[in-house]
């Protein structure tokens, strides 16, 4: 039996969250979903005080990441406009940082993609 390895993006958790009970619920059993970023780690888990002097990068404070590959790392996520606050998010396809995956039968690929779509959900 062919499948098909179906990817949506959503702003919100809740939405995926949405989504997947709607698969679940028409019978498809192989959904996840997950948090996915441009950078490493799951942010800071403390609160970090910049006079202090103790903050390993501008992007470790900015982006919540951790980059524990090195100081190339650290210095390529500081370049990024999303450290300097400087960056234009107006695109609605932009900031969805929540991934949906759902393997489906071929047959009914399409059926599920029109229930993610309704949710919200960009395959």
């Amino acid at each position: 039996m062919k499948e098909r390895n179906i990817l949506a993006g959503f702003h919100t958790e809740e939405d995926a969250s949405k989504a997947a009970e709607a698969l679940r619920s028409a019978g498809f059993s192989i959904v996840q979903i997950d948090r996915i970023g441009q950078f490493p780690g799951d942010g800071n888990e403390s609160i970090m005080n910049p006079i202090s002097g103790e903050i390993p990068s501008l992007g470790s404070m900015t982006l919540a990441a951790d980059f524990p590959s090195g100081r190339d790392a650290s210095i390529l996520a500081a370049a990024n406009p999303d450290a300097s606050g400087m960056a234009d998010r107006g695109d609605d396809n932009l900031n969805r940082n929540v991934l949906l995956t759902a393997v489906v039968p071929e047959e009914r690929g399409d059926q599920a993609t029109s229930i993610i779509t309704s949710c919200g959900g960009m395959v």
